[in-house]
């Protein structure tokens, strides 16, 4: 159980988990589930955590698509790494939407409006489950 698994639950968000042999090699941790899971890159979103004038905030988009951080404002970056993992609990390739240690101001790609769910990491490198 990971801190994602135990928010959706309580949230009484339904969903469904997906495992998979997850490879350390992979360039591309958020395509790589797409690709194991057999499941439609476009429904498949990545949790990136993105700092702004020093203030953590998270972006979910589809696994294939680039974040545009200008739409986001002038100072907008990817947060490094160790403020990423200790903002969320999370390692980097397994940050979820849910369960994060610090709650974010977060946004989601109008994209996922398309799909009667969408997956999300589940807060561990190799496992997603299906949000609705």
């Amino acid at each position: 159980m990971t801190p994602a698994v135990v928010a959706a639950e309580r949230a009484g968000i339904p969903f469904a988990l997906h495992e998979y042999d997850h490879d350390p090699k992979a360039e591309s941790y958020g395509l790589e589930a797409a690709e194991k899971t057999g499941v439609d890159p476009a429904r498949v979103f990545k949790t990136l955590v993105v700092s702004q004038d020093g203030k953590l905030s998270v972006a979910i988009v589809p696994v294939a698509a680039q974040l545009d951080l200008r739409a986001l404002g002038k100072r907008a970056e990817l947060a490094d790494r160790a403020a990423a993992e200790r903002a969320t609990g999370y390692v980097l390739g397994g940050i979820s939407p849910l369960g994060q240690r610090k709650p974010l101001p977060t946004l989601v790609d109008e994209s996922a409006l398309a799909f009667p769910s969408i997956y999300v990491s589940a807060g561990r490198r190799g496992l997603i489950p299906p949000r609705t």
